[in-house]
């Protein structure tokens, strides 16, 4: 894995833990690298993301500011998806899907979630690939007629 992925999945974690822990209800989806010194959140909330929300997130994270550029977003309609609760909720949608090291001889994959078991399981057309959540470095939902 890519010193940047491992870097993002560093940081999903040390984030999450502390959104969480003062946030009732807060999910930490995504952490992405934008840069050496930037970092986008992705979070969600069962009653929707707002501005509110996301700069009480903002001020939660006051310790990661001498050391990056904190945005903090809704997930949006490409919403991340990194684990497999992400993916259970995402069966019957179309995703995009990005991975560390190769997965039957591709890293990048667009197709239907059909199952979210020990791996990803999607189908691109009949051929059904299953992808392992630690090699997943990049997931989305893909907006019906839009673009990942």
């Amino acid at each position: 894995m890519t010193q940047v992925h491992e870097k993002e999945r560093q940081l999903h974690r040390e984030v999450a833990e502390t959104v969480e822990a003062s946030i009732p209800e807060v999910e930490v989806l995504a952490v992405e690298l934008g840069g050496p010194e930037h970092i986008t959140v992705y979070v969600d909330h069962p009653a929707g993301v707002d501005h509110a929300l996301c700069e009480r997130v903002t001020s939660e994270l006051r310790s990661f500011l001498d050391r990056y550029r904190v945005d903090v977003s809704s997930p949006g309609f490409e919403r991340p998806l990194r684990t497999r609760a992400h993916f259970e909720r995402a069966v019957g949608q179309r995703v995009a899907v990005r991975t560390a090291v190769e997965v039957g001889g591709r890293k990048r994959f667009r197709g239907e979630v059909v199952d979210a078991g020990e791996s990803a399981a999607i189908a691109i057309g009949e051929e059904r690939v299953e992808i392992p959540y630690e090699a997943i470095v990049r997931g989305n939902l893909i907006e019906e007629g839009g673009k990942a």
